[in-house]
Formats: C-alpha cells, structure tokens, sequence
C-alpha cells in the first residue's frame, strides 16, 4: 500500500489492502488446500476485488477537482526530477555550482544521454524525507540555483546540445537572504537569456509549476505537462491568504485553485502546455516506470521534431510561441451616461 493516503485515495487503498492479504493467503500451501478444500477459489477472488479495484479508480479519477489535482502534484511518493532522469536517461553526470557563489541543491543538472542523444537535464529536485527535504530547501531555488541553471544551459548551447528541463516546484526562494541576493533578477535574467539559446529546449511540468520559481527555467520551445501536474501564478494558498475574495483565510485554498485554472488541462486549453503526458491510473506515483516510459517517448518524438528546424526558424517561434500567451479580445460596448458628482452645481459660474 502507498502511503501516505489523500482523502480520495482511502477507498482504493482499502482495496489493495485487500487484494495482497489474498495473495498472502494464496502463496500459503497449507491455506491453498483448505480453500479449495471448502471450495473457495481465492484466485477468482483477486480478479473480482481487482476489476472492482479498477473501476472504483477509474471514477475517482475521472472527477478530480483542481484541489486534488494540486494534490496530486504534490505528493510525497510522485517521482522527482532524479527519478525521471535515471529512468529514461542513461550516464548522467551532475554538475555543481553557479561559479560566482554556491551550489544549490534545489536545482540539479548535468549532461546525460537519452536514445542515444546527449542532452542537458536540469530540474528541480525535491526531497522524500525531513532531512533531505531540508537539504533541498523543499525544492525552492535559491539565486545561486537559477545561476547555476543558466551556466548548464550556456555549456549545453556552446556544445549545440538539447535541453530538457524538469519543473517541480512551489515557487522560488523568499526570505530576506534570497532578495539580498538578487531573486527576482536572478529569475528575470534566466527568462530573458533562454529566448536566445540556439538549441531545442524543451519543458516537462512533473508536478507543480509553481510561479517564478517555475519559469526561471520553463522557457522552451516545447512545454510538457503530465496529466496530474499544475501550473500557477501563485499557490492556492497564498492566493487565498492573499485575495478578499476568498476572505484571506488559506483555509480556502480549494476554491482558490478552481479559480487559478491551474490543472494541465487548463494550460493546454490556454495554449500554454503543448501536450499532455498521460499518467497510469491512479497517478505516476502508482507506477513510476509506466510514468517514466510515457514521458521520455514524448520528449524523444518532440526532440527529434525541433532539430529538424533551423536555428534561425527555432528562435523565432519560440519568441512567437510566448509573445502569443494571454491574448485577449476586445469587445465594445455603448457609452453609458456616468451621473455627475453630487457638489456638481449646475449654472453660471461666479
């Protein structure tokens, strides 16, 4: 059983509590012979608890609200950058350090191998307990984190290599330390000098996609999400905290969240996300291989894409690609008479 459990979670977890005390009682000879001996087929039993399983699942999961959906993105036992790039990569190779001031282990990089191609994968790197968590800072980078992001980016284009980067994040860095060292800035350099990178760069949303601390490496010529991730201004609970609408209570964080349209399927119908990655039933945290497996044939069959594209061709879509997100209509209404203020007097003046 996975743990630990989110509320929409318990009924299928009861089911495979279920299912693998069966299987224990199957692979036990001694209770084998006394079920079949009272005519019990526990075998037929698994397959009836496991379609009833599947079924109970496939209805969760179809209703999903965006707060399970942000969830989902969260979840403690979801693969992570590390778990992705070992899975669909091979010789991977981590580089260190911004080479002005640290290293940050929120964000992690390094030249690696995918079908044979070599790539540069950077991501950020979340921890699965306390002490590592801590170690990563919870996956928030820091200045020297964005830098060292942009040096491997800068390496990766000097050898005329593809990029991929994995976003998981709730937002960058915001205490006083990182506004000293120059966040924001940090941030808005990495998005500018990525519109200039002569290479593919492509853009894998893994789980959450959090403010700037996403996009200060999320400028690509492709963006991928998978189905379960989101993609936010802000957390839904510091928009709740924040917003009079919600009456600045976090607690309503479920609501801010519908209202952020912050699921993967928002960010397509945004044209924001390019595709969506399908997870297996029950999310990539039930089989991370499956996970893995759909997700590198995306970004092999969109890499083999783009370097087929002049560079010259390249740059400019992708400058198109984000000068077109957020665009608007306009609508014209007829004039409205707006009433005169009350201490207008109408007459000649004095």
């Amino acid at each position: 059983m996975l743990k630990p459990l989110l509320d929409f979670e318990k009924p299928i977890a009861e089911l495979d509590s279920l299912i693998e005390e069966l299987k224990r009682s199957a692979a036990n000879d001694e209770r084998r012979r006394e079920a079949e001996h009272d005519n019990v087929d526990i075998e037929s039993e698994i397959a009836r608890v496991e379609e009833r399983r599947e079924q109970i699942m496939r209805e969760v999961f179809a209703n999903l609200t965006p707060w399970n959906r942000v969830q989902m993105a969260r979840h403690p036992m979801r693969p992570y950058t590390l778990d992705y790039i070992q899975a669909i990569c091979t010789n991977f190779i981590e580089l260190h350090g911004d080479r002005i001031n640290a290293d940050d282990p929120a964000i992690v990089g390094g030249f690696c191998q995918l079908n044979g191609r070599t790539v540069m994968a950077i991501g950020h790197q979340k921890g699965r307990d306390l002490k590592e968590r801590q170690h990563r800072n919870f996956g928030s980078a820091r200045p020297a984190g964005f830098r060292k992001a942009l040096r491997l980016m800068q390496l990766a284009a000097r050898f005329r290599k593809p990029i991929i980067t994995f976003i998981d994040t709730p937002a960058a860095e915001a205490n006083l330390m990182a506004e000293e060292e120059g966040i924001s800035r940090a941030i808005a350099y990495n998005i500018q000098q990525m519109f200039h990178l002569p290479v593919p760069v492509i853009v894998a949303v893994i789980g959450e996609g959090g403010s700037g601390g996403a996009l200060g490496i999320a400028v690509g010529d492709r963006v991928i999400m998978m189905e379960h991730a989101i993609y936010s201004v802000i957390p839904p609970e510091s928009c709740a905290a924040i917003l009079s609408e919600f009456g600045r209570d976090r607690g309503r964080a479920s609501e801010a969240a519908a209202a952020l349209k912050l699921t993967a399927q928002h960010a397509r119908q945004f044209h924001i996300a390019d595709c969506i990655v399908p997870e297996p039933l029950g999310g990539a945290h039930r089989d991370a291989a499956a996970a893995a497996r759909a997700l590198g044939d995306v970004i092999s069959a969109q890499l083999l894409e783009l370097e087929s594209i002049p560079t010259a061709a390249l740059l400019d879509e992708r400058y198109r690609r984000y000068r077109a997100i957020g665009s608007w209509e306009e609508i014209e209404h007829a004039a409205v008479a707006l009433p005169l203020p009350s201490s207008h007097v109408e007459g000649p003046l004095s």
